[in-house]
């Protein structure tokens, strides 16, 4: 299996960036060309729970949608998804995200975190390249947060 990883730092609270990547109204709204909707479609985020993401024009000549089983919650921390259904599960899999939310610490720090995206995949379809292009996507929809929160 592959790992391929990335972050960026936001310039919100890891506790806020939890709350908002969690609230599928929120999510849907932080950047609708990227993300145009998200719905737990069983379950409420808790493991086991299915969640449907239905991506923006600006990704979907790449993926329209993808089912995703949550498979671990680290409260106010991290989520880690498989996805069950969609453009990604063809390409590849197995194909594991996990999202993770982390503090900075230090004095100037306490409104900042890392918000990590991780994938752990197997190509399942020849001449498939790495998902550069979910990363690329997942990092610019984290960092779409900043400019939310000052909405939210």
């Amino acid at each position: 299996m592959e790992t391929m990883k990335g972050e960026v730092v936001l310039n919100i609270p890891s506790e806020k960036a939890w709350e908002m990547y969690r609230n599928n109204e929120i999510l849907s709204k932080i950047n609708p060309d990227l993300l145009s909707a998200a719905e737990y479609i069983q379950g409420d985020g808790a493991p086991g729970s299915l969640r449907l993401f239905k991506l923006g024009p600006a990704i979907k000549n790449y993926v329209k949608e993808s089912v995703e089983k949550i498979e671990k919650v680290e409260t106010g921390r991290s989520v880690t998804y498989e996805v069950i259904g969609g453009d990604l599960k063809e390409m590849y899999d197995p194909y594991r995200v996990t999202f993770s939310f982390i503090p900075i610490e230090g004095d100037n720090n306490v409104n900042k975190c890392i918000a990590e995206w991780k994938a752990e995949f197997k190509v399942s379809a020849p001449a498939t390249p790495p998902p550069e292009k979910a990363k690329d996507a997942a990092l610019q929809f984290l960092k779409s947060f900043d400019n939310f929160q000052l909405s939210y």
